[in-house]
């Protein structure tokens, strides 16, 4: 007859499988995040970008009108549009988190997850504040669903992203975490400077996005 394990054993033993994998899991952070750290000397700001945006038309009677998601926010001035990253100063409409990311780290790439592209490698992965829906099964609500003023944010062009990609021997970047479409400029200069590089890009997005920055 097989032994019956009771509920007290069953919780105790997988407290301490817990446990073991916490422990594992804590010995490689110091490789993974401090190694990135440590070759890039990244810097925290509270400053936002202010590089002009693209896909957008200013408006006869005034304001803007952003063209790069269907949702086409109107946006007087020193406002923001529905993703919260970009804002229309005397009619000239800005990406605030331009080189501003707020999470990083070198993932699997089946993580994104993509089936068979570079299997068994790694993608540096990066993402913004701001999303341009409200998805309420959000895992990364915390980051996607914030402006950027309210995240911690590192300061980091695309050359330095493609660096961290060449210095670590990582194939990939990906784009992801919350919404790389409100990320575009940044998302769109990295990918074309990486491309120079020979490192590859992959963009995981929920795809609300217009047909000509899509295109672009």
């Amino acid at each position: 007859m097989k032994n019956k394990v009771n509920r007290r054993s069953f919780l105790k033993c997988l407290g301490c499988s817990t446990a073991a994998i916490l422990s594992s899991q804590t010995d490689l952070l110091p490789e993974i995040v401090g190694g990135i750290q440590n070759a890039c000397a990244f810097d925290y700001t509270k400053e936002l970008s202010s590089v002009e945006a693209r896909h957008y038309r200013k408006l006869e009677t005034g304001g803007i009108e952003c063209d790069l998601c269907p949702r086409h926010c109107r946006i007087t001035d020193m406002e923001r549009g529905y993703c919260g990253v970009r804002e229309n100063r005397s009619d000239i409409y800005y990406t605030l988190v331009y080189g501003l990311p707020c999470a990083i780290n070198i993932d699997p790439i089946e993580k994104k997850p993509l089936f068979h592209f570079y299997p068994g490698t790694s993608a540096f992965s990066l993402a913004t504040a701001g999303c341009n829906v409200n998805c309420k099964f959000c895992q990364n609500w915390d980051i996607s669903q914030s402006r950027p003023e309210q995240t911690n944010n590192i300061a980091l062009p695309p050359n330095e992203a493609v660096n961290i990609c060449l210095q670590r021997k990582v194939p990939t970047i990906a784009y992801t975490y919350s919404e790389p479409v409100i990320f575009y400029e940044y998302m769109y200069d990295t990918a074309k400077l990486g491309h120079e590089k020979a490192v590859k890009s992959v963009m995981i997005t929920g795809g609300y996005i217009e047909e000509k920055p899509y295109a672009d």
